[in-house]
């Protein structure tokens, strides 16, 4: 039998971190979707108040202990990885782990200690980029990017939500993604990624919690990643059971467009190589 993507779901989140679902119960809904290798990628600790109850704590002993006796519960049936969400502004590391998925979710000034969310609401979304950028979305994109640079070149085993800057920008609601400059920034970003090391989520999160109508990252990234010969994995960001595979024939039609003929599915192994 052939493999497919659905096979594969290695961003997903539970009631440790930010989730709605136990771990137990995302692994079940996994398993009976078919789903045949799943990952928990609890969201890294973090130093950041308002990141208090949405995280993992520092000492993530429970955490492990609960892949792992999920991981012996579903032997033979689904293979159960390890893995964490490392935010750039994290106060841990992703030593010990299957794998690990590299983001930024915030812009730190640490000289004031504030730190800007571009994903928390469309609200805190506008105010951050007033009260940080004085209203000029391109700054706050570009100091984005210049932050996803420095997480791409550590080398993740998957770059998360590559352009998270634009879940509040559906219709260019705040800026222009065709921008020059914008897309300047965005492709710098990329161009940071090791593509022999690391590998691009087509991301449906944001899809399945109403924010976006398509998946991250946008096409012209797409195809660039595929010009620098990169390869992509499928991912629902699922932070509930209803949605481990949420979007993903979605996600297959974004890479076709971009000119991709397979995705890759990620294993205890390695990579496995998978027609979309």
């Amino acid at each position: 039998m052939k493999p497919a993507p659905a096979w594969c779901s290695v961003h997903t989140h539970s009631v440790l971190c930010d989730g709605k679902s136990t771990p137990e119960a995302m692994a079940a809904a996994a398993c009976a979707a078919g789903v045949r290798y799943f990952g928990f990628s609890g969201h890294s600790h973090t130093p950041i108040p308002m990141d208090e109850g949405e995280v993992l704590p520092a000492d993530m002993t429970e955490y492990r202990q609960t892949a792992l006796r999920l991981r012996a519960e579903y032997a033979g049936r689904m293979e159960v990885l390890l893995g964490l969400e490392v935010d750039s502004c994290a106060d841990v590391t992703p030593d010990g782990f299957d794998y690990w998925i590299g983001s930024v979710h915030y812009l730190p000034d640490r000289a004031s200690g504030v730190y800007d969310p571009v994903d928390w609401d469309e609200r805190t979304f506008r105010k951050s980029c007033e009260d940080g950028f004085g209203g000029d979305f391109l700054a706050m994109a570009e100091r984005y990017y210049a932050d996803v640079a420095a997480m791409a070149a550590r080398r993740p085993t998957i770059l998360g939500h590559l352009d998270l800057i634009t879940k509040f920008n559906d219709a260019d609601a705040a800026f222009d993604e065709s921008s020059p400059r914008y897309r300047r920034a965005a492709l710098g970003a990329l161009h940071a990624a090791d593509p022999a090391a690391t590998l691009l989520e087509i991301n449906t999160g944001a899809m399945a919690r109403g924010y976006r109508s398509a998946p991250y990252p946008a096409r012209f990234l797409l195809e660039e990643w595929r010009a620098m010969g990169g390869q992509i994995l499928l991912s629902a960001d699922a932070h509930s059971a209803d949605t481990v595979i949420f979007g993903y024939e979605a996600a297959a039609r974004q890479a076709r467009s971009a000119g991709f003929r397979e995705c890759v599915l990620l294993t205890k192994e390695g990579r496995l190589r998978c027609p979309l």
